[in-house]
């Protein structure tokens, strides 16, 4: 006991003995270790911004998007890779037929029609969502059903429809279409499961007004915010699909690099007013794990003829600008910097500790001299050092928080953007009477949405500090230790401090 007691009482009186020594090496550890915790919390607010952006998209990453591309072969002949089966529903589903006016009404009289159309993906029957969600590493499984709702209305000209003429123009001049005598109207919608609100394409965090979907035979529908305020309708009012009055009881958001409809209702309901009864065409997967991502992913494409999987690292890859730019910087630099750190200050400390050990040759030659073995003096070089880390760390961990307090105060707002993707330019395009309109799906949500960056501390980081530099303690203490237990009582004779 009155060993120990000697051991730590010499120990802290050589520390204040060599006060300068002592904080020097301590403030060198404190440096190297500050640098780590920085460059931690701003890595964990690079990743914590990333995740603001994409916590919209993707369950926390176990979430994936199914689906089943419609592919056109090379010389524009028709879908690519169907059944006949598939190409019959194709035509029943998107045929010419669902676009004959002729019939509407007679030469003169007015009319109105919707239409439901899909022209960039296959619809698939309903049942195939419970196949999936029996998949092995899947948790649960829900479908949606995209389309265009397209609404003609207008006069039927005295002898029908025909096909546009051009009309005659000077040679100088481009010819034009003739405008047809109606209007046509647009407007995207999505069937959701209200059942499974977590996995619905728009979810209550991305509500800016109003509720979600509720269970029950009350027709519903939550607008995209863009559209309701274009159209200038509000939570309360209606919209009509086909000939259903749908009730606005939300408005919401889409998540930048996400699917954005323009109305979102309950699945059963469009597919009713579709005449696609028992059809989807996405599905949203649920893995059990992110760990289970990639195999799921196999699996479903193995079960699903045609199908196309979205994940979460899809949906990464698809944002940009500055957020993107700031996080690959920082994983690439983040590394190499915490390296560097770390080596300068140990080397430091450990350099700081042989010198202090050549500085006191003759006490501790006088030490072994008197009887004491090397590990006593191992132990005593070694338990100095530990002490300049552990208070390397406290000024480590105090560098550190103050470092991420200024990259929180100082950093400006980074940017997280979606550009639009080539296709929508150039995507499947159906001619009707009149001209060409879009039929595409629901489109990517593009733009550029500000991510303000922080960079937390937290006790975890706290405990690496000192840890880092306990470490970097016993390391220089080692090294001086060992310089120390090499010395022989001769040498205090030798050498005057």
């Amino acid at each position: 006991m009155l060993a120990h007691m000697f051991y730590l009482s010499y120990l802290f009186s050589e520390l204040r003995r060599r006060k300068g020594r002592t904080l020097l090496t301590a403030l060198g550890l404190g440096v190297g270790v500050g640098l780590v915790v920085t460059v931690s919390a701003l890595t964990t607010g690079l990743d914590q911004a990333q995740e603001k952006v994409l916590k919209p998209l993707t369950g926390v990453g176990t979430d994936m998007s199914v689906t089943r591309p419609l592919k056109i072969d090379g010389q524009g002949e028709g879908p690519a890779g169907l059944t006949e089966r598939e190409r019959d529903q194709l035509q029943q589903e998107n045929g010419r037929t669902r676009f004959d006016l002729n019939s509407q009404a007679e030469p003169g009289e007015k009319f109105t029609r919707t239409d439901f159309t899909s022209a960039s993906q296959l619809s698939f029957a309903a049942s195939q969502v419970a196949k999936l969600a029996t998949l092995d590493g899947v948790e649960d499984a829900a479908g949606s059903l995209t389309l265009n709702a397209v609404s003609i209305s207008g006069t039927v000209p005295e002898g029908g429809f025909g096909r546009p003429q051009l009309r005659t123009q000077p040679p100088s001049s481009e010819p034009q279409t003739q405008r047809a005598p109606f209007d046509v109207k647009s407007l995207s919608v999505t069937g959701i499961d209200e059942a499974k609100p977590a996995l619905a394409a728009i979810g209550a965090g991305q509500l800016t007004a109003g509720r979600t979907l509720r269970a029950g035979a009350a027709r519903e529908a939550v607008l995209n915010v863009a559209y309701a305020k274009r159209n200038g309708i509000a939570v309360g009012e209606t919209i009509k699909l086909k000939d259903k009055a749908f009730t606005v009881v939300g408005l919401a958001r889409s998540p930048l690099g996400g699917q954005s409809s323009d109305a979102y209702v309950k699945l059963a309901q469009l597919q009713a007013l579709s005449d696609r009864k028992g059809r989807v065409n996405s599905v949203q997967v649920r893995a059990e794990s992110t760990d289970d991502v990639a195999a799921v992913e196999q699996r479903i494409t193995g079960a699903l003829s045609g199908a196309s999987v979205t994940t979460a690292s899809d949906l990464a890859d698809r944002v940009g600008g500055s957020l993107a730019d700031a996080k690959s910087l920082s994983g690439k630099l983040g590394t190499a910097l915490t390296i560097v750190g770390l080596a300068a200050a140990f080397l430091i400390a450990s350099l700081l500790t042989l010198s202090s050990v050549t500085k006191r040759i003759r006490e501790l030659g006088t030490l072994k001299a008197i009887g004491w073995p090397g590990r006593h003096v191992v132990r005593q070089v070694t338990g100095e050092s530990v002490m300049q880390g552990a208070l390397g760390g406290v000024f480590g961990a105090l560098i550190g928080i103050g470092g991420a307090a200024l990259v929180t105060a100082l950093a400006p707002a980074l940017e997280a953007s979606v550009a639009a993707p080539a296709a929508a330019a150039g995507g499947p395009v159906m001619r009707g009477p009149g001209g060409a309109f879009g039929l595409g799906q629901a489109a990517i949500t593009a733009g550029t949405e500000k991510v303000s960056l922080e960079a937390p501390v937290d006790l975890g980081l706290i405990a690496l500090a000192v840890g880092l530099a306990l470490l970097g303690g016993l390391i220089a203490g080692s090294v001086g230790g060992l310089r120390a237990s090499r010395l022989r009582p001769a040498d205090a004779l030798r050498h005057i401090d």
